[in-house]
């Protein structure tokens, strides 16, 4: 656990990665590769390998080793921005299990004046969808209160895409229509860059996603998986 004296993350962080959306391409990343090593990915290591004894307090079915890190290259294949990196720094914690993003995990975003946790499925597959919508049908008390119960509203909120309509197969009058309606189970919560620089960032971050942890139990057991 840090000290008052040893935040994970400083201003230079934040300012590279202003400086960065300034000037996006890979001559200046070239030039600059040092200052973002030191400044964005090796801090965040560090702030990744002293999070997986806490993250272990929460669930022993989540990792968080250096995989977790997002690499900056952005793949541009098929978008039609066509600049190289991307001008935050994020990392997710997935399940054991999880091969990729659409996995449950707990993530966290830092960038310039947007910075957050998120928990949940980010667009599962039709599968894990059904599944999650039907542990909601089946025990509608058990969702109300991993979903919409006072302590994790205190925190965190429900966001993501939803459909316009009931999806096929559910009832459109059901009272929770619009969670099941859901196309991401996903929650956010918000922190300020002045935050994920102080020294108890990583104690405040464990702290909200504990109080998310009833949605990640009702999600990951909906899907098949331990908790």
């Amino acid at each position: 656990m840090p000290t008052k004296a040893t935040p994970h993350f400083g201003k230079d962080l934040f300012r590279f990665l202003r400086d960065l959306k300034r000037h996006n391409t890979r001559e200046w990343f070239a030039a600059e590769r040092a200052r973002y090593e030191s400044a964005v990915r090796e801090p965040f290591l560090r702030f990744i390998g002293d999070f997986a004894a806490p993250l272990a307090t929460i669930s022993e079915h989540f990792v968080a080793d250096p995989r977790s890190f997002f690499r900056i290259h952005r793949d541009t294949r098929f978008a039609k921005d066509k600049t190289p990196y991307k001008t935050h720094a994020a990392a997710q914690f997935r399940h054991e299990v999880g091969r990729d993003v659409h996995a449950p995990g707990f993530y966290l975003h830092l960038e310039p004046g947007n910075v957050f946790a998120g928990v949940g499925l980010w667009q599962p597959e039709s599968e894990p969808l059904r599944k999650i919508r039907d542990a909601i049908v089946e025990d509608p008390a058990a969702w109300k209160r991993a979903a919409h119960g006072k302590a994790f509203r205190a925190s965190w909120e429900l966001d993501g895409e939803t459909l316009s309509r009931a999806p096929r197969g559910y009832d459109p009058e059901h009272p929770l229509c619009e969670d099941l309606k859901r196309k991401d189970f996903v929650a956010m919560t918000a922190f300020s860059e002045e935050e994920a620089c102080g020294a108890t960032f990583l104690a405040e971050l464990t702290k909200a996603f504990r109080a998310a942890s009833p949605l990640m139990a009702f999600l990951t057991r909906a899907v098949g998986l331990p908790y």
